[in-house]
């Protein structure tokens, strides 16, 4: 019991420490264009999610974050209550957590306003109270039909699982769920078809780090054909079979496959540990060599996640930065600010709707450009460091 507790001690301030993390680089982000039109146009989960935060909060980048880095807290929480007992040392469990917690594309879903984070913490809301009382939450099943279209690969999953255990009563509800989110959602087959199975590998590289990925797809082959698959192992390899059937006609959103990927990972931490436990020590050494590179990309990963604002001064188009959709709209409505000019117009209307988050109004008194206008009146000089970012030319209209 005294070295669960200090576990449990270990877990919970490493989970301080990254929220702490995290409320600091929300800061430091800007409101992307997606963002914004969930902010002010759509009427989405995620429109009255964030809504509601910045109601409460104020309109600013951390009210704006926040609902979904608590979703990041309570998805650790459960993932870390779910493993309770299935570890045979509470060491491996903490590593476990440690890194479902710091995985690249877990991070990145507890900064950004996407459905990522809501529907990996639905997921495994639906898990736990399945561990726990051993029988299935039809009515969270419902409710996750109105929430994302993503869930019916769940639906879907657990349509195949009910099956092969023959679980007649959850066939029936979540095959009718499975065709009823087809209905209110449709299937999207929009566009020419054409081949993005690299891309999805290289993104999914991306959300585990690229060893740990390549081990995730040994551990799914491993357990189906050797072990007896649990409900995780459904979920997880019906989603991950989905986004690579449908990458072979069109580029897909991996928002909604993702959350049922990642929470395969307590299963692969276990397998490891257990192929490298049973090995002489003169014989783990390959062992030893991959814990050390998983362990140094995932930290370059996760440090690329947290401070990432340095690579301007490596690129030499500052837009080909990987989040730069993400930067600088709060600098350029400060610089707009202190000019006293709080009403622009531009041909570029992802900036307009992007400002608006911070006051900057769409008007007829400004008109604001990138491209350089003649008989400009002001100039707003957007820098990192010594890097410049973009200019923006102000006329008086």
């Amino acid at each position: 019991m005294i070295e669960k507790n200090k576990y449990n001690y270990y877990f919970y301030s490493l989970l301080t420490i990254v929220v702490i993390v995290l409320l600091f680089v929300a800061n430091s982000l800007s409101i992307s264009y997606k963002e914004a039109l969930n902010v002010f146009e759509n009427t989405s989960i995620l429109t009255y999610i964030t809504k509601t935060s910045i109601f409460i909060f104020g309109q600013n980048d951390i009210a704006l974050r926040l609902p979904f880095i608590i979703l990041y807290v309570l998805s650790s929480i459960l993932m870390y209550k779910m493993t309770e007992g299935y570890f045979k040392y509470e060491k491996d469990r903490l590593i476990s957590i440690i890194l479902f917690m710091l995985l690249p594309g877990v991070l990145s879903a507890s900064l950004l306003v996407n459905s990522a984070i809501i529907v990996t913490f639905c997921t495994l809301l639906y898990l736990y109270i399945y561990y726990v009382k051993k029988n299935h939450s039809y009515i969270l099943l419902g409710l996750f039909l109105f929430i994302d279209n993503s869930f019916a690969i769940l639906f879907l999953a657990l349509a195949f699982y009910a099956y092969r255990e023959k679980e007649k009563k959850l066939l029936q509800i979540t095959s009718l769920l499975f065709i009823a989110s087809m209905f209110i959602y449709g299937f999207s087959t929009d566009g020419k078809p054409k081949g993005f199975l690299v891309d999805t590998f290289g993104t999914y590289a991306s959300i585990f780090s690229p060893l740990l990925f390549i081990y995730f797809f040994y551990t799914i082959y491993r357990v189906g054909t050797k072990e007896k698959p649990s409900l995780v192992w459904y979920i997880s390899t019906t989603a991950l079979l989905l986004s690579l059937l449908f990458s072979f006609r069109q580029r897909i959103y991996i928002e909604d496959f993702a959350p049922y990927v990642v929470i395969f990972l307590p299963y692969m931490i276990k397998g490891f540990f257990h192929s490298y436990r049973v090995r002489l020590k003169e014989f783990r050494k390959n062992y030893n060599i991959v814990v050390f590179l998983v362990v140094i990309m995932l930290a370059l990963n996760v440090l690329l996640t947290i401070v990432n604002k340095p690579l301007y001064v490596y690129l030499a188009n500052p837009k080909k930065h990987f989040v730069y959709k993400y930067h600088f709209a709060k600098e350029i409505a400060n610089e707009l600010k202190s000019k006293n000019i709080n009403n622009i117009f531009s041909e570029d209307d992802e900036l307009i709707l992007r400002l608006k988050f911070y006051g900057i109004e769409k008007g007829n008194k400004y008109y604001i450009s990138e491209d350089k206008i003649n008989e400009f009146d002001e100039l707003i000089d957007i820098k990192y460091k010594h890097i410049k970012i973009l200019n923006l030319y102000i006329k008086k209209i």
